[in-house]
């Protein structure tokens, strides 16, 4: 079992930046492909950015290329999402999660094993 806490969410105006961290617990991330998703009011949980746990790939979502970042501590099993730029389109609960995928992460929410609770975002205009 693997328990992801994140953190980091906020209300933020446009243009600004925030980072997310994910806390995990239970085992440690290295044999994990890690990803970031978000659930705007109203529409369905989607890929914003994952690494891959067997060559460190990173795959972001379209929209965010540019803005956000993606990295990972193996030493303090966590993995956080740098945000700049931050746009009211942006505004989600964001959630980390982990998937046993190997290879390139996985965009897909049924090929992830485990989540956290999600934080919440909001840009204002």
């Amino acid at each position: 079992q693997v328990q992801l806490v994140e953190s980091g969410g906020g209300l933020v105006q446009a243009g600004g930046s925030l980072r997310l961290s994910c806390a995990a617990s239970g085992r440690t991330l290295s044999r994990y492909a890690m990803g970031w998703f978000r659930q705007a009011p109203g529409k369905e949980r989607v890929f914003v950015a994952g690494i891959g746990w067997t060559d460190g790939y990173i795959l972001y979502e379209d929209s965010v290329k540019g803005r956000f970042t993606f990295s990972r501590d193996s030493a303090k099993n966590m993995v956080y999402l740098q945000m700049n730029s931050l746009k009211p389109e942006d505004t989600a609960v964001y959630y980390c999660a982990a998937s046993s995928t190997p290879g390139i992460p996985p965009r897909r929410r049924k090929d992830y094993d485990y989540w956290g609770q999600g934080t919440q975002v909001t840009v204002s205009s």
